[in-house]
């Protein structure tokens, strides 16, 4: 690609998201300009990966053996939120490791399909000397059920 060409758009849909979680906006949210800060789109790929972690995968994030640590984020935005909107934040596994995974967020206007943002966050399991180590088998298997997968001719 040449710098003067625009990057394709990307072609997620929410069927591409396994898992999903509701996420009201707040009045802070909005900046200057009347829309979400693009600070706040981070904060809903945390809230929806760890109320998933907690909820489905086991994660005890005070007193277990494990946590997940970011090592890598990234967001691609495409349509402006604004408060009062809500949001649906999309989550899939793209690539689990032995002791890392990296998600797949897709951010939504509360019931639409217009996809508002794109990314992705990488987390590495440690132990809590903050040493890797293997994402634990039962987690392992909550990862499995979301681990997205190419898509059929």
């Amino acid at each position: 690609m040449n710098p003067t060409e625009k990057p394709a758009l990307p072609q997620d849909t929410r069927r591409d998201f396994p898992h999903f979680a509701s996420i009201p906006t707040r009045w802070m949210d909005n900046d200057v300009y009347g829309h979400v800060n693009n600070v706040v789109y981070y904060s809903y790929f945390d809230t929806v990966i760890n109320r998933w972690l907690i909820e489905e995968a086991g994660l005890d994030p005070l007193k277990g053996d494990v946590v997940g640590l970011c090592v890598e984020s990234q967001c691609r935005f495409l349509a402006a939120i604004s408060f009062p909107d809500d949001v649906d934040a999309g989550m899939r596994i793209e690539k689990l490791g032995r002791s890392s995974v990296r998600y797949g967020i897709g951010i939504f206007r509360h019931g639409t399909s217009e996809l508002c943002a794109l990314g992705h966050f990488v987390h590495v399991f440690v132990d809590r000397a903050q040493k890797p180590t293997p994402i634990p088998p039962t987690m392992r298997e909550a990862f499995e059920r979301l681990l997205s997968r190419p898509a059929r001719a």
